[in-house]
């Protein structure tokens, strides 16, 4: 038997409905918002992800799934969304008419990590992005939203751990402390933070080796190294959330993983989850349009944990999952000729109906019926067709009525709502 490939996961019936519940709820939200839904491809070609997310970040050096085309092209299966989106915002020139442009995509990434629960090697991730505006107030506002979006979605103890890792002005005052700090404790670094010290200090407060982390307690921290502008832009971050309650803690050592990030960054956290505590993240990424060719255009955006999301959602599952209005048991092969006609025409009226297409006897339909949950059965046999009627039956209450078979759908749909 062909098995699923580590890190992959099927979804199957019972959970997909939450699923498309959390998606629906998010949807709903970001069309509140202003934003419109953008659907990207799901491969690229490598040197987009290489440029964007940065060749020292354990993405672009560990994780993608990269390959060769039968040109030698390399391409590489999606890690992350906001590349893509920019790609696709430069390259249709969607900043032409107005550069002030709001996206949403959902859909699956890829990356060969080592599997654990709530992260597989194909994952699914909610993504909001904005164009084209410079003020930290839309920071905020992709704040707000994600707080918004949790509330609704009953997901326990959830607080914005935000950061502000400065701008090219200010950082490489911070990254020549930085690059001091860690000579002095490089010999307590794991071998890819002692590579990077050097090429990308700001990689090394990324690192999740238990030893690094210990070591970076004391490294100095990039709060301390901002210019005016900067400083300006994250207090308006502070108080503006704080002016709309929403939960926030000041988090110095929150740098997220990737290279493009510049002044607001943020993540939304939770203990629901456990070690793997971040359920979404993003920041502002004003200067990787312009390193992409496009204008020089500032952005900001954020990125979900579906699969997290989804497990520690608290919404009443078992009310999600869809049970038949109706499920019809017929007595006879004419029967069920007519109990056909019935069943389409009924799912195109919007009433859920199932039936049994073979010879069955009716305690065994009656007990099909049960196992499907179907709110109401009606049966109709080679009597009920002579009599010019047919039974439908409550099977909560347990009552019965006859319903005319002349206008059966309408009777039936009227009689069930």
């Amino acid at each position: 038997m062909i098995q699923l490939i580590r890190g992959f996961k099927d979804i199957l019936p019972g959970e997909v409905e939450l699923w498309q519940e959390v998606e629906k709820t998010a949807k709903s939200l970001f069309d509140d918002f202003g934003f419109k839904e953008i659907r990207i491809p799901i491969m690229e070609r490598t040197e987009l992800f290489a440029r964007s997310i940065g060749e020292d970040t354990d993405i672009v050096e560990k994780e993608m799934y990269t390959f060769p085309d039968r040109k030698g092209d390399l391409i590489t299966l999606r890690p992350e969304a906001t590349a893509s989106v920019c790609r696709s915002y430069i390259q249709h020139k969607l900043y032409a008419a107005d550069p002030v442009r709001k996206f949403y995509t959902i859909g699956p990434m890829f990356r060969r990590e080592r599997p654990q629960k709530g992260r597989y090697r194909q994952f699914y991730q909610i993504n909001a992005e904005i164009f084209g505006v410079d003020s930290p107030l839309v920071d905020v506002e992709l704040i707000f939203i994600l707080n918004t979006l949790f509330s609704k979605l009953s997901v326990p103890d959830v607080t914005a751990h935000i950061n502000s890792l400065g701008c090219p002005d200010c950082r490489p005052d911070f990254k020549t402390a930085l690059s001091k700090f860690l000579t002095s404790v490089v010999d307590d670094l794991c071998s890819d933070c002692v590579r990077r010290k050097d090429r990308n200090p700001l990689r090394v407060l990324d690192c999740k080796v238990p030893s690094c982390r210990e070591a970076l307690k004391e490294a100095p921290s990039i709060l301390d190294y901002l210019c005016t502008t900067c400083i300006q832009h994250f207090d308006t971050v502070k108080n503006a959330l704080a002016s709309l309650d929403v939960p926030f803690v000041v988090d110095k050592r929150l740098v997220r993983g990737l290279d493009y990030y510049t002044r607001t960054t943020f993540e939304m956290q939770t203990h629901a989850l456990g070690a793997q505590n971040a359920v979404a993240g993003g920041g502002r990424y004003d200067g990787l349009i312009k390193s992409l060719g496009g204008p020089d255009i500032p952005a900001t955006g954020f990125a979900i944990g579906l699969d997290r999301l989804t497990e520690i959602a608290g919404l009443d599952r078992s009310a999600l999952f869809k049970t038949p209005d109706i499920f019809i048991a017929a007595l006879g092969q004419k029967s069920r000729i007519l109990a056909f006609e019935w069943l389409c025409a009924l799912c195109l009226k919007g009433v859920e109906t199932e039936m049994e297409f073979e010879d069955k006897s009716l305690k065994s339909q009656m007990k099909q019926a049960d196992r499907v949950g179907a709110h109401h059965v009606l049966i109709v046999g080679d009597n009920e067709i002579k009599e010019g009627s047919v039974i439908l039956r409550n099977m909560k209450t347990k009552d019965q009525v006859s319903i005319p078979i002349e206008n059966a759908v309408e009777n039936i749909k009227a009689k069930i709502s």
